[in-house]
């Protein structure tokens, strides 16, 4: 989504572009070969992609629809130099575009997310490329315009072009790595992007989900095993007033389950609340009757976060609401970042395991520079995809009132064979991966190592055998 009219002239100014740069809708730094030391060119030679379906422990509900299973495909490349690489996705269509989740049934819309995959990879074959963040903005647009005509739906959300794309983008990144000679994650972000991954915490928040349908008993349990920071789901099925009562319903239960229990990661104590929308909220002032829900049960001063309470098209300025809201699926690059912070968003979540990672490294780009923090959420991904995504949590400047980093990562809730899949990590018994306490520590072997994203896979290699 390009910045809309009304702000299109604050976003040239703020930005610093002429206003033909704005046609390309990737105003800020790209990566650049010489900026990371890079000057290989390289070109893929052969593509393949493949999938497993997922089965869930039960239905997983939020934007007022429920999914079953989870599709995970796997996207092959193979560089001139005979070098293979293998990128992961995890498809989530009803977050990415609950129209189209709505339009089709489950398999009919995953397959049609996936079907934008293979057409972005035979884009590739045969296609030069010296950075991935270059190589994504050459073919976003013609694969969103794919996606639009095989969908029929002309609105389609940009951020279901990306969850397409992530990865294919993260065999560019796994082949330029590769061939460059880079053998960490922090050798292979190019210098452009650096300082909005500067930090190197040791120890990260591991954000559980609660939707809609998990039981509080569940949730007292994660605050008793440790977890302090929980994202709960809102914005629940029906009419609107419908959802705001339910939503003060399960507010209220939860707060007085949990209210009284303490923790020494916050600078309160208390636990802070993480509620996301998912755009349900249609009206400012259905938010905010929520919000004066929160003042009297005595939840107003533990919410740290709102995130995407409205629908993308509601374009109004926020800045009066009085607290921290979040942009996440309307932060679909860049130029969507900077539209939000502009509107009064204080925070943006960050997917480089649903937006590409350097779609990611844009939109953090974007943060730093005005001062907006950030934190990563999760897609319900696999095993291997939550460390893609924790090596970006891990480098991110540290959330106010917790001197950390967030890191959402719900597959071991909601995945029927977790166990199985965690097996496919290249080290699956690695201490950085266990949440320990409500965190993940990360030790200089957790760096060294890049969380193994770097590292090759048996079972997903397998699936490319001959």
């Amino acid at each position: 989504m390009q910045p809309t009219n009304w702000n299109r002239r604050r976003f040239l100014q703020t930005s610093g572009l002429a206003a033909g740069a704005l046609a390309t809708g990737f105003p800020f730094p790209t990566a650049r070969a010489s900026e990371s030391g890079a000057s290989k060119k390289i070109t893929i030679e052969s593509v393949n992609s493949n999938f497993e379906r997922e089965p869930l422990i039960r239905p997983f509900g939020f934007k007022g629809g429920f999914m079953t299973e989870i599709w995970q495909s796997a996207a092959w490349m193979k560089s001139a130099s005979g070098i293979e690489k293998i990128g992961l996705c995890t498809q989530n269509v009803l977050w990415s575009d609950a129209a189209v989740f709505s339009a089709n049934s489950e398999s009919g819309g995953n397959a049609l997310m996936y079907a934008m995959t293979e057409y972005a990879l035979r884009l590739l074959k045969g296609r030069s490329f010296e950075n991935p963040v270059s190589l994504l903005e050459e073919i976003l647009e013609e694969v969103y315009a794919y996606g639009v005509k095989i969908s029929g739906n002309s609105r389609l959300r940009k951020t279901f072009a990306l969850n397409a794309l992530v990865g294919v983008d993260n065999a560019a990144w796994l082949l330029y790595a590769a061939e460059n000679g880079f053998s960490t994650f922090d050798e292979m972000i190019p210098a452009a992007f650096r300082p909005a991954l500067s930090h190197r915490h040791t120890t990260v928040a591991s954000i559980p989900l609660m939707a809609y349908n998990i039981p509080v008993t569940e949730i007292v349990q994660a605050v008793r095993d440790g977890y302090f920071f929980m994202k709960i789901k809102i914005g629940q099925p029906g009419t609107q007033e419908e959802m705001l009562q339910k939503d003060m319903a399960r507010i209220s239960e939860i707060h007085k389950a949990i209210g009284d229990f303490r923790t020494p990661h916050t600078q309160s104590g208390k636990l802070p609340y993480y509620f996301d929308a998912n755009g349900r909220y249609e009206k400012k002032e259905t938010l905010l009757r929520l919000i004066d829900h929160t003042r009297k049960i005595g939840a107003f001063e533990q919410i740290a976060i709102i995130e995407e309470p409205f629908p993308e098209e509601v374009e109004t300025d926020v800045s009066d609401i009085p607290v921290r809201l979040a942009s996440d699926e309307s932060a679909h690059t860049d130029a969507d970042a900077l539209t939000r912070i502009q509107m009064g968003y204080r925070a943006i979540a960050l997917k480089a395991i649903a937006k590409t990672l350097s779609m990611t490294l844009k939109i953090a780009h974007v943060a730093k520079q005005k001062g907006v923090p950030c934190f990563c959420a999760d897609l319900t991904v696999n095993p291997i995809l939550v460390d893609w995504n924790k090596n970006v949590a891990a480098r991110l400047d540290p959330f106010p009132g917790l001197g950390t980093g967030l890191l959402e990562t719900n597959g071991h809730q909601n995945y029927r064979n977790w166990k199985t899949m965690e097996s496919y990590h290249p080290f699956s018994d690695a201490a950085w991966r266990q949440t320990v306490d409500g965190v993940f520590n990360l030790d200089s072997d957790y760096y060294r190592k890049s969380g193994g994203i770097l590292a090759e896979s048996s079972h997903y290699q397998a699936m490319f055998l001959k």
